[in-house]
């Protein structure tokens, strides 16, 4: 009986520790000051990524890597890839990688160089790509630009940045989200024109969701 019980609490105890070992699948969400949550108050709750924590649950660890201002492009203004934050997202060794840049690229000093926009993007795959958690990459449409802003120009988005994604999606048989699609007719939702309140980043932290739970 005593070697039954001994027996049934061992079996109990490697469950147990099986559980507590189980990893979290790690979320790492690239982008610009739209994925930081510029212009939200409680950006730690509320923006896009925080919300995203939330939506995916215990099972799933969402980090925030955007920066205010950063570009895809390398020869752009503020490239996000000669950031060290960058290379943080590369020792989080990310199970998901979800990018989310080109909406500062579309300014007119940094489109200049769109013919290295493919080029750059593919770097950033490569180097995701090579990583030892050999993460499943998502590439998303930047989201609406309500005018032309901080000299952000939505039409040059629509029709020359989201092209491009397209193109490298494609051709890396990569996911693609269309963030794009999913904000355009709220412009309530983007106070200053670019950036998303509270409701705006929950949009688009929904429609990654759906993305993500779409693949499993």
């Amino acid at each position: 009986m005593k070697k039954r019980i001994y027996l049934l609490c061992l079996s109990l105890a490697i469950v147990l520790v099986a559980v507590a070992q189980e990893k979290a699948i790690k979320v790492a969400c690239i982008g610009n000051s739209i994925t930081y949550g510029s212009g939200i108050k409680d950006r730690a709750n509320d923006s896009y990524p925080a919300v995203l924590g939330k939506l995916l649950g215990d099972k799933y660890e969402v980090r925030n890597y955007g920066i205010s201002g950063r570009t895809l492009l390398n020869n752009g203004d503020r490239p996000y890839m000669k950031e060290d934050k960058f290379q943080e997202v590369q020792k989080y060794l990310p199970d998901i990688v979800v990018i989310k840049l080109g909406t500062n690229d579309s300014k007119p000093q940094n489109w200049k160089y769109k013919e290295e926009f493919s080029n750059d993007m593919q770097t950033m795959i490569n180097i995701l790509k090579n990583l030892s958690s050999k993460p499943q990459i998502y590439l998303c449409y930047p989201a609406k630009a309500y005018g032309v802003a901080f000299g952000i120009n939505d039409s040059i988005i629509e029709n020359s940045v989201i092209p491009y994604i397209k193109k490298v999606a494609k051709k890396n048989k990569l996911r693609t989200i269309d963030l794009q699609s999913a904000t355009d007719g709220m412009p309530e939702n983007f106070p200053d024109k670019i950036h998303p309140n509270e409701k705006g980043a929950a949009v688009i932290a929904e429609t990654v969701y759906n993305a993500i739970k779409k693949k499993k």
